[in-house]
Parts: C-alpha cells; sequence; structure tokens
C-alpha cells in the first residue's frame, strides 16, 4: 500500500524558536522535538557541505523508529559541476556518512541551479552514476577521494536496501518529453514544486513516488498555506496515493518560514481525512 510522508525542509530556523518550538527546547533538542510532529524531515546541511558520519548517526538515533530522512545532494555536483565530471564528488557524497541514517534513509534530492539548462547527454550521464540500493552506495562511495580518509568515511551497510532519488528543475528547458523518458527509465522522481510561479511547475510522476517541495503559492494574506489551498495539495495527493506511489512533501521552512510546521501537520491531516 502506497504511503504519504509530509515535513518540512531543514529544522534549524530561529525564527521557529518560541513559535513552534515551545520555550525551553534547546537548540540541540530542536530536532528531537521536531521529528516527533512530522514524520520525514528533508535534510539541508548536505547541501552546502559534506557532513560527517557521527551526524548522521546522532540523527538516526535522536528520531523514533518509524521516522524518515531525505538527504538534498550537494551543490558541488548540482551548481559547481553543473553534474559534469562529477563521479569522484558523488562517491564522495555516498562515503560521507549518509549510510548511517540506515532504515531511515529516504529519498534524495537533486536540486538544479536556475541557469542549468536541459542537456540530454549530461541527464544521461549523471543518472547513470545514481546508486540506487544503499550496496550500489557502498560501492559507488568506495571509489572516494583519497583526502576524504581524514575527515572519516562510512560504507558498512546493515541491510541492502532501495534507495530513490528526486530531481528538482528550475528551468523551462526542461519541459521536454525526452527528458521525462529519461527519468522514468532510472525511477527518478521530477519533483513537484510550487514556488509562486519562480520557477516553471511539473506535475508530471515519473517514478513509482512523488516528491513534492512546497515554497509558497505566492499568497501574501497567508504567510504560509490557506486552507483552500492546501486542500487542493491533498486532492492531489490521494490521486497519486491511488496510483499506488508513495509521496513525499516538504514545506520549505526558509521560504515559508513560521507556517511550514503547521502546514505539514495540517496537510497530513487533510489526506488521511474522508474525501
Amino acid at each position: 500500500m502506497a504511503t504519504v510522508r509530509i515535513g518540512i525542509s531543514g529544522w534549524v530556523y530561529p525564527p521557529w524558536r518560541g513559535s513552534f518550538y515551545p520555550k525551553g527546547v534547546k537548540q540541540k533538542e530542536e530536532l528531537r522535538y521536531a521529528a516527533q510532529q512530522v514524520p520525514i524531515i528533508e535534510i539541508n546541511g548536505s547541501f552546502y557541505s559534506l557532513q560527517k558520519p557521527a551526524s548522521y548517526a546522532k540523527w538516526h538515533d535522536e528520531t523514533p523508529e518509524d521516522f524518515i530522512f531525505s538527504v538534498k545532494g550537494p551543490k558541488y555536483v548540482t551548481h559547481e559541476r553543473r553534474l559534469k565530471e562529477v563521479e569522484t564528488p558523488i562517491a564522495n557524497f555516498m562515503a560521507s556518512g549518509l549510510l548511517n541514517l540506515r532504515e531511515k534513509l529516504g529519498p534524495i534530492l537533486w536540486q538544479l541551479p536556475p541557469h542549468l539548462k536541459y542537456d540530454a547527454e549530461r541527464i544521461a550521464n549523471f543518472l547513470k552514476l545514481l546508486p540506487h540500493d544503499t550496496q550500489q552506495a557502498a560501492a559507488v562511495g568506495r571509489h572516494h577521494s583519497d583526502w576524504m580518509k581524514e575527515r572519516g568515511t562510512q560504507l558498512e551497510i546493515d541491510e541492502k536496501r532501495p534507495l530513490r532519488h528526486a530531481i528538482e528543475v528550475r528551468n523551462e528547458t526542461f519541459k521536454d518529453a525526452s527528458f521525462l523518458d529519461q527519468l522514468r527509465e532510472h525511477n527518478v522522481a521530477l519533483v513537484v514544486a510550487e514556488s509562486a510561479k519562480e520557477w516553471p511547475e511539473f506535475l508530471e510522476t515519473t517514478a513509482d513516488f512523488v516528491y513534492m517541495r512546497l515554497h509558497g503559492d505566492g499568497d501574501p494574506d497567508e504567510g504560509g498555506y490557506g486552507d483552500g489551498a492546501l486542500s487542493r495539495w491533498a486532492k492531489r495527493i490521494r490521486a497519486w496515493l491511488g496510483e499506488g506511489r508513495d509521496v513525499y512533501g516538504f514545506f520549505d521552512g526558509e521560504d515559508i518560514k513560521l507556517r511550514a510546521p503547521a502546514d505539514a501537520q495540517t496537510l497530513m491531516k487533510k489526506v488521511s481525512a474522508p474525501a
């Protein structure tokens, strides 16, 4: 049976302290608290720099048994290298410790920059590099750079598990049937992202799961998502679930700030309620 998890992108936001996080919750306790309120959180720090094995192990241990993390791929791969010659950077990422999340490792998100245009060959080469289970991820990680040995690596797995990937594009040139075919061939999800029309919106499904990122619908009176907007998303999610697709959704705390956790909780309730 298909499942849905709606959560938040990141968890360290000062405006949430005293609102989402009750007074008295220390910063080091914020993840533990947030993971009790939503069933999934997107790790953003991995986008800016490689995290360490000990951090992933700590995050695993601080969260409930049925909790899941999504991990954002490094901007060095997507923004700096622009997906070109990224075999070693991807190996470094796979070796950096995310396998310490074990059963809590959910999809990996690859977010492309707005200026990157669709190039079929570049996308094809990139997709071929992505491991689709933890055993493959460990094998890829063994090709990491020598300097990674000093910072620490983790290539042991406790079990072979499927590994999912989603790609978020922000350029109109990706509205190409060939691109969708490439994603479907590799079972990679095209991210459904709402950004108040700042970037193009895609609703096509290309994998056995859906990955949503909700940055805001542009209604300045709401400061987040209104009831009507959340009801529309709940209807879409129920349709995807009806197709047998798992759904992972995230409200962007950086853009929506105070309302993101509440919107995530409300949307989960709407999806679960009778249509």
